[in-house]
């Protein structure tokens, strides 16, 4: 079945839809608990009302055009201050300036799953990073979403993680 979708920029009216689909994000990939859900959800909703007015965090929301207001799927991203760096584009090296862009919480609902939700809230993604004038955009891929990531000129860096006692 081919469903059209229509994608539009998350508002503050979106913040409990933004903050279950990071929570379910979390649950897909990590397993987490009820209880650690239930504190995922909740902080994510502060840190939602007060990072989309100040800008710091852009995202978009997808819904069928045959059922407007039903959610398909979101993605975001949050813009950070970063030191200038090195990039390679296009096998060129250039000194970046500018915000990071950090790509997030891209997360398809289960019914509306392997319909193109992801590649198109991405697409937006990519045109937002590059009207905020994005120097990088980063993610950290699940091993589902690595293709579409790697299809849309994503590739793997050298990232590691520290998990020792901070």
């Amino acid at each position: 079945m081919n469903v059209a979708f229509l994608v539009r920029r998350a508002t503050l009216d979106d913040v409990a839809t933004l903050a279950r689909h990071r929570a379910e994000m979390f649950r897909d990939i990590h397993g987490i608990a009820d209880n650690q859900y239930d504190a995922m959800a909740e902080t994510s909703r502060r840190y939602f009302e007060s990072a989309l007015p100040d800008g710091e965090y852009l995202a978009w929301l997808a819904e069928p055009e045959s059922s407007p207001g039903t959610i398909a799927g979101g993605a975001g991203m949050q813009l950070r201050r970063a030191l200038p760096g090195i990039s390679h584009r296009a096998g060129v090296a250039e000194v970046t300036t500018g915000p990071q862009g950090l790509v997030l919480n891209v997360f398809t609902e289960r019914a509306w799953r392997r319909r193109g939700v992801a590649r198109l809230l991405m697409e937006h993604v990519i045109a937002g990073a590059r009207m905020a004038g994005a120097s990088t955009l980063v993610l950290h891929a699940s091993s589902e979403g690595r293709p579409l990531y790697e299809a849309l000129d994503f590739s793997a860096t050298n990232e590691m993680r520290y998990t020792g006692e901070l």
